[in-house]
């Protein structure tokens, strides 16, 4: 019987559990995760959040292969004061480089500053206390690599912090830094809005 889980996955923590790299892996985590567990959804070490582990292979063709997009909410710092033009250019598209050098235009995505955002913490990366910066939301339904921080970066700010909060109506919450949650399948298909079919 497959099994489910989220995490919250902390910063300079690879979303693997075997790497031939010098780097933390998931497998450190204070948990005893069953045999054939893999990350579906993979964050870079540098960002954290939501991160869904599973025993079931075709989670990820469902999710992120299938033909229905599904939206991926992150949380994210950015260095200066983001003005309303810059905020305006994300929400309607900028070009980034994608794989192969390619320019590609981000389509129109909701995008929203957040004032204070709750249950982040702080981390040694972090901005200074008195250097300005600006905490918004953006929400994808496609993830090119490293697509946030190039986005970010088109209109001027670099990613400081990138947490994703949530796949469709699967949410991070409260979950604290390498904390795991297991799930029920029936809830975990249900939140994710896909269905759990036979491939």
């Amino acid at each position: 019987m497959d099994r489910y889980f989220i995490i919250n996955k902390p910063y300079d923590m690879v979303s693997q559990f075997v790497s031939p790299d010098k780097v933390h892996l998931l497998g450190e985590l204070d948990y005893d995760f069953p045999e054939g567990i893999h990350a579906v959804g993979r964050l870079d070490n540098h960002s954290e959040g939501l991160l869904i582990l599973t025993t079931n292979k075709k989670v990820t063709r469902l999710l992120f292969e299938s033909d229905t997009p599904h939206k991926r909410t992150y949380l994210v710092m950015v260095n200066k004061v983001m003005s309303a033009e810059a905020l305006e250019k994300l929400r309607t598209g900028v070009t980034i480089r994608i794989k192969g050098g390619v320019d590609y235009v981000t389509p129109p995505c909701d995008v929203q500053v957040v004032e204070k955002p709750a249950n982040v913490g702080s981390r040694a990366h972090d901005l200074k206390e008195y250097l300005p910066r600006t905490w918004i939301t953006i929400t994808l339904t496609e993830g090119k690599f490293h697509q946030v921080r190039k986005m970010t970066s088109a209109v001027g700010h670099q990613t400081k912090r990138l947490i994703r909060i949530s796949i469709e109506d699967l949410l991070l919450g409260d979950l604290q830094p390498g904390e795991v949650q297991e799930m029920e399948e029936e809830r975990f298909f249900r939140l994710l809005n896909i269905v759990n079919v036979a491939i």
